[in-house]
């Protein structure tokens, strides 16, 4: 085979890649990226993140998805870096290889699973300069128990398939955990309600974003396509979140997850965060299901520590302390493990599909 070819010219709006979704609550689709929307983005995060000489990113995420196929190995390639590509994400792997590298992106669940080896210390990161987390939600807890342990801060971003980046924790200034940070350069992000005005601070509302990094639309759907974009040309996330005073944004949700029980909007973080603080439990989804008199009703699926017993009433009784009562549960579930795709989301489509009677 020769190793002489002829370099194909494209434009920037020439179609780059199709993206499928990753269609946690329902069908996914191709999102159109073009060469625009990915060297822009690329460019951006290469300032943002502070990608220097030296630098030798550890790559364990798989290719199918934005995180792994553009954001990570985009970066180290333009920085002229090298990578260490594992196969898949394996704790012993990365823990062998952390002392070598200086920079790893990954999605919440490898974080977690690192701090349950021993060998995760201050010592074997001292090569380390920046720890990203995306793709899902990081607890709170994982973001402070990682920063103890290993004196890393780690850099929570915002992104989806249709937009590569679009927020994230600075890398020079404070990184608030329970946040995605700040609005990327070059792009817009806007939180508005349901008449489409802007948000105020601290109000939930739906994530609207535009930028050079906005993909052009869906394979062969030009009706969802111009379902999702709004007048003004922002595209809509389906998203639900709200700004701080600083101006760093917080994911309370995807829009399709709200429930609505007798009349009243309910989030799920919301609950979620309360039930995550029960020292019982390791993690939590509130889902909606369907309710005679409520339309929907409010109920959690939690996952508990090993060695430990809480049973619903106890949960319910809690929750009444803290939260008003419409978003107090109807019912709680207890199961092993939450189902989640291969970047690490949680599949609320499932849960309904299983708990509704």
């Amino acid at each position: 085979m020769s190793d002489q070819f002829v370099t194909v010219q494209s434009a920037p709006d020439d179609l780059a890649a199709i993206l499928y979704t990753s269609g946690t609550t329902g069908r996914g689709k191709g999102a159109m990226l073009t060469h625009e929307n990915l060297s822009s983005n690329a460019l951006v995060l290469k300032e943002a993140w502070g990608w220097c000489e030296g630098d030798v990113l550890l790559h364990a995420l798989p290719l199918f998805h934005v995180h792994g196929l553009f954001v990570a190995s985009h970066g180290a390639l333009l920085n002229g870096s090298k990578m260490i590509f594992l196969p898949k994400f394996d704790a012993d792997q990365v823990l062998h290889y952390l002392p070598q590298s200086t920079v790893m992106m990954g999605v919440p669940t490898y974080y977690v699973r690192l701090l349950q080896d021993e060998r995760l210390n201050q010592v074997r990161c001292n090569s380390m300069r920046l720890f990203i987390s995306g793709s899902a939600p990081l607890l709170r807890e994982t973001f402070d128990k990682f920063q103890q342990r290993t004196g890393h801060t780690i850099l929570e971003r915002y992104g989806m398939s249709e937009t590569t980046m679009l927020t994230s924790n600075p890398y020079a200034g404070e990184r608030k955990g329970g946040t995605v940070g700040l609005a990327l350069p070059g792009v817009t992000v806007r939180v508005v309600n349901a008449q489409e005005e802007i948000c105020s601070i601290d109000e939930i509302g739906d994530i609207q974003v535009q930028g050079p990094n906005i993909f052009q639309g869906y394979w062969r759907m030009p009706d969802k396509t111009a379902e999702e974009f709004t007048e003004d040309a922002y595209f809509r996330t389906g998203d639900v979140g709200k700004f701080d005073q600083d101006g760093y944004l917080s994911i309370v949700g995807r829009s399709k997850d709200l429930i609505i029980s007798g009349g009243y909007n309910v989030y799920p973080k919301e609950i979620e965060s309360v039930i995550d603080d029960m020292p019982e439990v390791v993690e939590s989804a509130v889902i909606g299901l369907a309710h005679a008199d409520f339309g929907e009703a409010v109920c959690a699926v939690i996952v508990l520590r090993a060695m430990t017993t809480l049973d619903a009433a106890t949960v319910i009784t809690r929750l009444k302390s803290q939260i008003a009562n419409f978003k107090v549960p109807k019912q709680v579930f207890f199961v092993s493990e939450l189902p989640r795709n291969t970047m690490g989301k949680v599949q609320k489509n499932l849960l309904r599909q299983q708990f509704q009677n």
